[in-house]
């Protein structure tokens, strides 16, 4: 009867694991066909496009954005060919992975296989379909919460290849974006360093010291492979951000008011209760609990949530970060077995929240396309995005800039598309719509991965950076013999590429359309070198 058991158990391992792959899938897919957001949709789609043919983030073009998703968008473009699928698809396969890591680890953990099922296939519903394309905060969020399960791996079973992956994690988080993976580094560094104190062991440092090397030695390989110097990076990816982090923490975060940090996230809050109750109740009964690695995986888990909440508040897109509900339900379910299983009815209150917070969110921010702002766009009047090249083919296009008409949007551009494809001369393109270099299969030669993000760098008044990017331009303008400079708008926050950081002399400029400035380029001091 045991080994019957074991099969069976065996069989059902491999059905959820073939039902979170299609769902998880099928889901992303699904939604990531439906609408776009230019700022955001089409971020990686082009630069996944320029490293497929060789112009890389920091040497081509300044960027804060991290160069792990351009990498791995240029792979599968390589693979399947440059096509919206395989760019959807790249957003699907991470979550699908959050999905069935959620599932390994409560099912290592001794959940009962069918509990996590549900709280994993309640996580591939909610984790990257409010976005469906390849987006900064979505791949950080959640390759940090794959460094979170490491940690909790590592020291709950006695493999030290965790302690090899984990730094290795944690780099291609902070090389995705630099928040909120700083925090959750800070967060489980510290608790590594508590739990050595009292289970110091060389085997595990020597694991980690190696992931460290391996991962470093890996990242310093693709500077060099790709021309892209060290002082680049460090200027455009970590002091750049800095200082508009610092923007954000002082003008985002603050004032710490109860509305915004435990009645907008009370389901997060609700769903780490039992955490919090059974940690605090275990540390009057026994003050040695907190030498207990029982003890750190909650304090990991409570803390992370704080991290996600402290970052959904300085970050400016829609919220996203509700996914992590049906996770910490999971965990919150394994310490309810432990040590409240004679009161049912917490059990049921954890089934409702998971499930009802899922349907919640599915509902307000998914289903209605919110994180993308089309939460007031009747998808039925989408337009096939074929119409513009095959690379779309599938994608309905219903745009956040105009949701009411995508047939005059798409007309527009269509236009400007046509007066851009046929000018042979050595041209930039500046917009937002990132897909159209790809579609006339051309690099545009923008010095900025998205405008918007470098709106400070060239301002005279922000003299620090303003000079190392205005290098990056002149070289970008001089080398490529860029003589004219092509603007798609609306860019967000402003329509101006060059207003602020050159001479009126460097330029004239004239509209085209109604959407499509041109900026012919003058001989000036500004673009001398």
């Amino acid at each position: 009867m045991k080994s019957i058991k074991s099969i069976s158990d065996k069989q059902k391992k491999i059905l959820y694991f073939l039902l979170l792959l299609f769902i998880s899938i099928s889901v992303n897919q699904y939604y990531g066909y439906l609408g776009v957001c230019p700022i955001d949709s089409f971020w990686f789609f082009n630069s996944g496009y320029d490293v497929l043919n060789g112009y890389y983030p920091f040497k081509d073009y300044w960027t804060i954005a991290g160069p792990f998703i351009a990498f791995v968008q240029a792979l599968l473009f390589k693979i399947l060919n440059v096509s919206w699928f395989s760019y959807v698809l790249h957003a699907s396969i991470f979550n699908f992975l959050i999905s069935i890591s959620t599932f390994y680890v409560l099912c290592k953990l001794k959940l009962n296989i069918n509990y996590s099922f549900l709280y994993a296939l309640l996580v591939s519903i909610l984790a990257y379909p409010s976005a469906g394309t390849p987006f900064v905060d979505h791949h950080a969020a959640i390759i940090s919460i794959l460094a979170v399960y490491c940690f909790i791996l590592a020291i709950r079973t006695n493999s030290n290849i965790y302690w090899f992956f984990l730094p290795i994690i944690f780099f291609l988080s902070f090389l995705t974006k630099q928040t909120p993976t700083g925090y959750i580094f800070l967060i489980i560094a510290f608790l590594c360093l508590v739990h050595f104190i009292f289970n110091f062991k060389v085997k595990k440092i020597i694991y980690g010291l190696l992931g460290s090397i391996f991962i470093i030695s890996l990242f310093l390989l693709t500077l060099k492979v790709g021309k892209i110097t060290f002082s680049s990076f460090y200027d455009q990816y970590i002091l750049y951000p800095m200082m508009i982090g610092k923007v954000r923490y002082e003008y985002f975060l603050f004032p710490l008011e109860f509305s915004r940090i435990f009645l907008r996230f009370k389901l997060i809050h609700l769903s780490t209760l039992i955490l919090v109750i059974v940690s605090v109740k275990n540390i009057f009964n026994n003050k040695n609990y907190i030498k207990n690695n029982e003890f750190l995986i909650s304090i990991a888990l409570i803390v992370t949530s704080y991290a996600f909440i402290m970052h959904q508040l300085m970050t400016i897109n829609g919220m996203f970060i509700f996914f992590i509900i049906p996770i910490l339900v999971g965990f919150s379910h394994l310490f309810f077995l432990k040590y409240l299983k004679n009161k049912k009815y917490i059990l049921y209150f954890l089934l409702i929240l998971a499930l009802s917070s899922t349907t919640h969110y599915w509902y307000k921010y998914i289903n209605k396309r919110d994180f993308m702002d089309l939460r007031n766009a009747s998808m039925n009047n989408f337009v096939d995005a074929k119409i513009f090249d095959k690379k779309l083919s599938g994608l309905k296009w219903i745009s956040c800039l105009n949701i009411d008409d995508p047939k005059k949007e798409i007309n527009g551009l269509t236009k400007a598309i046509n007066i851009i494809k046929n000018d042979k001369r050595n041209k930039s393109i500046v917009t937002d719509y990132q897909f159209i270099s790809v579609i006339l299969n051309s690099y545009d030669f923008s010095p900025s991965h998205v405008w918007f993000i470098n709106h400070v760098s060239h301002q005279k008044e922000n003299s620090k950076f303003y000079e190392k990017y205005k290098e990056l331009l002149v070289n970008q303008l001089k080398t490529n013999k860029i003589k004219i400079v092509y603007l798609v708008k609306p860019l967000w926050q402003n329509n101006e590429v060059f207003e602020k950081g050159l001479n009126d002399n460097c330029y004239i400029k004239k509209s085209l359309t109604e959407i499509l400035d041109i900026y012919t380029l003058q001989e000036c001091e500004d673009l001398k070198n």
